[in-house]
């Protein structure tokens, strides 16, 4: 499963919601149809080993409007990231099937 992480506790992300868009990216994209993580001030996403995971651009404007700074990185170098963030302000969305 890919994985959420939110105040420090891990749970599966549930893409179903954004799998109607799968053709579209050619994977299935992180969209705000599912549900995210925004009780942060910085969200973290971990785009796989080869950094493949789409994040929609729903995703970067809804970040922006809710004023939560989103780093997209491939999801080695974000689960460093997150293993030396504040968890109370950091919330991350990790995918890690490929």
């Amino acid at each position: 499963y890919d994985v959420l992480v939110e105040r420090g506790r891990v749970s599966p992300r549930h893409k179903k919601a954004s799998k109607p868009q799968r053709d579209r990216y050619g994977h299935t994209p992180l969209t705000t149809a599912e549900p995210l993580p925004w009780h942060c001030r910085q969200l973290i996403v971990g785009t796989g080993a080869e950094g493949r995971l789409p994040v929609a651009p729903d995703v970067v404007e809804e970040a922006r409007r809710r004023g939560v700074e989103l780093i997209m990185l491939p999801t080695v170098e974000a689960c460093a990231r997150l293993s030396t963030a504040d968890l109370d302000e950091t919330a991350a969305v990790i995918h890690v099937t490929c």
